[in-house]
């Protein structure tokens, strides 16, 4: 079985193009799967053959028994039900064991976003008064303009940015491409870090093809966006609870808000599922129901 993994997390990489946390992510999930095996069979070499749907179901009731959250065992699930239609398709077994498994069923929980006016209020919270204010100012207007998740917001380079059309090239989940849009005042903003951006380089020989840097002048990490958030989350009064993913999410609940094509919005945020993007419906659905249940006389 370690060397079926091994082929499997191979595959993940090179041919699927997978990024190396979601290759991390399934090796670490089906490491304890193996763990949970050898512990079924500590008498035994871990053959595929030893994969059965009574196996499986006993590996679901256990990762319950543990108290894993749902979302966890549904990933862990799906990773084994991965790992089998891959062994199938590879010969090594003849019909997948995992093809009845079921994960819990999940809650579904609606995105956290914030309103416009609390949007709007965050956005102008960092001060234009030095390279470092413009840049944040760039990276909250960024995020929310183009609907960015962070991590392809730290991703950005300078050869990706057109200013003069207001487009950016974003590289998503699976490294795939998909055009990102810049409102006017989102390109102001990341044209006047721009600009800026070559006094934090000052004095620096090596070339820095990122977009957004720290003061070493290296390419920000995701985590500093969430600590750069945080400040000024705090300062503007605003939810703690947001992170830089809310941005996303709002920027999609204001666009449905405001009457825009839910095939349009699907494309914006590169989701390759219509289900994935129609979450953003129940939210706005749910508003719709408040204004409604207030301002209608014979609502309640």
């Amino acid at each position: 079985m370690e060397e079926a993994l091994a082929e499997f997390l191979r595959h993940l990489g090179l041919e699927k193009n997978a990024s190396a946390h979601t290759v991390k992510s399934y090796r670490e999930d089906l490491t304890q799967a193996l763990e949970y095996f050898r512990l079924r069979y500590p008498d035994r070499v871990l053959d595929p053959s030893l994969l059965t749907s009574r196996l499986l179901r006993a590996y679901l009731a256990w990762l319950h028994e543990q108290g894993y959250a749902k979302t966890t065992i549904a990933r862990r699930v799906s990773a084994v039900r991965s790992w089998c239609r891959f062994m199938c398709r590879q010969g090594i077994l003849s019909t997948s064991p995992a093809d009845g498994l079921r994960g819990p069923r999940q809650d579904k929980k609606l995105p956290h976003f914030l309103g416009v006016e609390e949007t709007g209020k965050l956005l102008e919270t960092p001060p234009l008064e030095g390279p470092l204010g413009q840049r944040d100012r760039a990276i909250l207007e960024t995020l929310y303009s183009g609907g960015l998740r962070v991590s392809e917001l730290t991703g950005l380079n300078l050869d990706d940015i057109d200013l003069a059309s207001g487009t950016l090239m974003i590289r998503g989940k699976g490294k795939r491409e998909r055009l990102a849009l810049l409102g006017e005042t989102a390109s102001g903003a990341l044209a006047d870090w721009l600009e800026a951006r070559a006094a934090v380089l000052q004095g620096r020989s090596q070339a820095q093809p990122a977009v957004f840097l720290n003061q070493r002048g290296s390419r920000l990490t995701s985590r500093s966006v969430g600590r750069l958030l945080e400040k000024y989350l705090a300062k503007a009064g605003l939810d703690p609870r947001a992170s830089p993913h809310t941005l996303r999410h709002s920027f999609a609940t204001h666009l449905l808000d405001n009457g825009a094509d839910i095939r349009s919005v699907q494309e914006l945020l590169g989701h390759q599922n219509l289900n994935t993007t129609q979450i953003y419906t129940h939210v706005t659905t749910n508003r719709l129901r408040e204004s409604y249940d207030k301002a209608h006389p014979r609502a309640g």
